[in-house]
């Protein structure tokens, strides 16, 4: 029975070793990789910031630009199904991307 227990906990032992190389040889290759990308990495700018703000402000804001450009979409598609020369339609484009922050002002002032 001792010689038993003794062959599994040598097999026990084997296999953590492999697993500890195989482990050591991967966190090795990550490090080279590493070291690899800060060398070539070094000569280029950073980054100010990555990603976008994302506050309670931002998110609102965020939602307010979307529900606007919805807005601005769909009216212009209603123009566009219901009209058959191209004229009222840009002219329905233009007016609308130049009241956009009139009606942003309109739609979502603070009180």
């Amino acid at each position: 029975m001792a010689k038993e227990r003794a062959r599994r906990r040598a097999e026990r032992e084997q296999q953590a070793a492999l697993l500890a190389a195989a482990r050591a040889a991967e966190a090795e290759r990550r490090e080279r990789r590493e070291a690899r990308r800060r060398r070539v990495t070094r000569f280029l700018p950073r980054r100010a910031r990555t990603g976008r703000p994302d506050g309670v402000l931002a998110q609102r804001r965020r939602r307010q630009t979307v529900v606007l450009a919805l807005l601005l979409v769909l009216v212009n598609l209603l123009v566009v199904a219901f009209t058959n020369t191209w004229s009222p339609r840009v002219l329905a484009l233009v007016v609308s991307l130049l009241a956009a922050p009139m009606l942003h002002t309109v739609l979502f002032r603070r009180t």
